[in-house]
């Protein structure tokens, strides 16, 4: 019998970013659909049963503070925002927390593949698990 795997919605501009985080999850057996900006990914929580969202603030055509406002009338998965702006101490931090984020997370920096793995990799991972 086959199990099925956690749906992870990504919405991540970055593309480079979001093939490391879409590749890096994917390879820790979660199914994950990655779109480019808060329009897309709020049409796919319309059209998709998705378990989680990670969520970067920054995106084009809807940003992630109406993204939450929204999602949250279409559907119960908890969200985690992933961004660079968010950051644990500031407005927006507060703001994606009293809209519902389960999580802030800030972005990778640096060198990307190797920033990630040493030192986001887990902190994602278990803010995913406790969201489940």
């Amino acid at each position: 019998m086959e199990t099925v795997k956690p749906k992870i919605l990504l919405c991540e501009d970055d593309t480079n970013l979001g093939m490391v985080l879409k590749n890096y999850l994917e390879l820790n057996d979660y199914d994950v659909t990655l779109e480019r900006d808060g329009r897309l990914g709020l049409a796919a929580f319309q059209r998709e049963k998705l378990d989680i969202c990670l969520l970067d603030v920054m995106m084009p055509n809807m940003d992630g503070i109406e993204f939450l406002r929204r999602a949250k009338l279409v559907t119960s998965a908890k969200v985690i925002i992933i961004s660079s702006v968010a950051r644990i101490d500031s407005k927006e931090a507060r703001e994606v927390l009293e809209l519902g984020a389960a999580d802030i997370i800030p972005k990778p920096s640096g060198v990307l593949s190797i920033d990630f793995e040493e030192q986001k990799s887990l902190e994602l991972l278990d803010a995913i698990h406790k969201c489940l």
